[in-house]
């Protein structure tokens, strides 16, 4: 059965998008992702406006509804445009989505500081960890504002161009407060996009950053010839490292068997339209890392965000005690102290264990057990229950004091 791709891409009715349209949408950047992802939200009825460094995609955006540099074959919706101009974009606007690399958010938000209004939500959608201080977007964003924002996380199996294009897919969205997760991931649901909401955003923003790392190792693998047998196998154990790392960071085990984990990790992975996977391939067919990187700067390829958060990692396992063999070989690979053909043989030749898809939920139980338990080695209940017990005896000896003065 072939099902025509407007089928999915319907806008919402009428009746809902009517008022839709009185709520304004800023979205920072207007390279890839942040152009499909405004598109999305515009084909739902909302007014979105793309913030952009440059006049002539403003300019080409608002004429002829198409992003010259991006997605150049995508004809654009009428509620989405552009413009150069921070004021102009972010006045009166009830949303932001961030899509803006990790290590360039900094920069991109100081000028925008007192512009950015402190009660409207702001949807990351940057992936990693900041390479010199490992902060996720959860703590770098209010970091770099000076203050608290509400803030929500979109994570998941998402290429921009199948967004684009309406192909049925999936994301989830995260935030700490679930009503702002609701309200942001009413602006992306739709016929082609269906959006879940959590609370578990360090595990949203830590599967999303690792994933990228993974991906570089996958595309090197493909590159050095090897089969679906060693993508597979990356894959698996791959996930069960970030969720490791994830669980030690606070985040549930069960959110990495999800679209944010094993979901996000497949598609770059496995997906030609990979960054990430792109760079890996590169690599593992001999070319440098410095003439990849150079060669990608000079054309608009995009931001392979597993390079930069790769040494964040190794810095982030070695503060955190832990072991996560296949980022740290990659970060090795990226520093020129070992090569892909090395990397390999060390991962393969490890000690070998017990399955490891169950490490993360017994570390899990772990620190579920530990925060039931209280001073002394005792748990929670025990003494709650001593608690109820002591109450109870002071009530009788209260009893007690009140009958003998009774008496006398």
């Amino acid at each position: 059965l072939c099902v025509p791709i407007s089928t999915f891409r319907q806008q919402r009715t009428a009746m809902a998008a009517a008022p839709n349209a009185q709520t304004k949408v800023c979205v920072f950047g207007s390279g890839t992702f942040g152009t499909a992802l405004g598109t999305v939200i515009a084909r739902n009825g909302f007014t979105v406006t793309l913030l952009t460094r440059r006049d002539n995609v403003a300019a080409s955006i608002n004429t002829q509804h198409i992003n010259p540099q991006h997605l150049t074959d995508c004809k654009l919706p009428p509620l989405l445009s552009a413009t150069t101009s921070a004021e102009e974009a972010l006045a009166g606007c009830c949303f932001i989505v961030h899509c803006i690399p990790v290590q360039s958010t900094a920069d991109f938000l100081k000028p925008y500081t007192d512009l950015i209004p402190p009660n409207v939500p702001i949807i990351s959608t940057s992936k990693g960890l900041h390479s010199e201080t490992l902060e996720t977007m959860a703590e770098l964003v209010p970091r770099i504002l000076g203050r608290p924002q509400p803030m929500a996380f979109l994570s998941g199996p998402t290429f921009a161009k199948e967004l684009i294009d309406g192909f049925p897919s999936g994301a989830v969205m995260a935030s700490e407060d679930m009503k702002v997760a609701d309200a942001c991931a009413h602006l992306f649901h739709c016929n082609a996009l269906r959006i879940y909401t959590t609370t578990d955003v360090i595990g949203v923003e830590i599967g999303g950053a690792l994933k990228n790392v993974y991906a570089v190792a996958a595309g090197a693998a493909e590159g050095m010839g090897l089969g679906v047998n060693t993508t597979a196998f990356l894959v698996t154990r791959a996930c069960a490292e970030m969720n490791v790392l994830a669980v030690a960071m606070g985040a549930r085990a069960h959110t990495m068997a999800g679209l944010s984990g094993i979901g996000d990790l497949m598609l770059t992975c496995m997906g030609g339209a990979s960054r990430n996977k792109a760079v890996g391939a590169r690599i593992g067919k001999g070319e440098s890392l410095k003439s990849i990187l150079e060669s990608r700067k000079a054309s608009l390829d995009g931001v392979a965000e597993g390079i930069a958060t790769a040494p964040a990692v190794a810095k982030l396992v070695k503060k955190l005690g832990m072991d996560a063999p296949i980022a740290l070989a990659m970060a090795a690979v990226f520093d020129g102290s070992t090569n892909m053909q090395q990397a390999i043989m060390m991962l393969m030749q490890r000690p070998r264990g017990e399955d490891f898809s169950a490490i993360a939920h017994q570390a899990e139980e772990k620190l579920r057990q530990r925060c039931l338990t209280g001073p002394l080695g005792v748990s929670a209940r025990a003494w709650a229950g001593l608690a109820m017990a002591q109450a109870v005896l002071l009530v009788g000896l209260a009893g007690a004091f009140a009958l003998q003065r009774r008496a006398r």
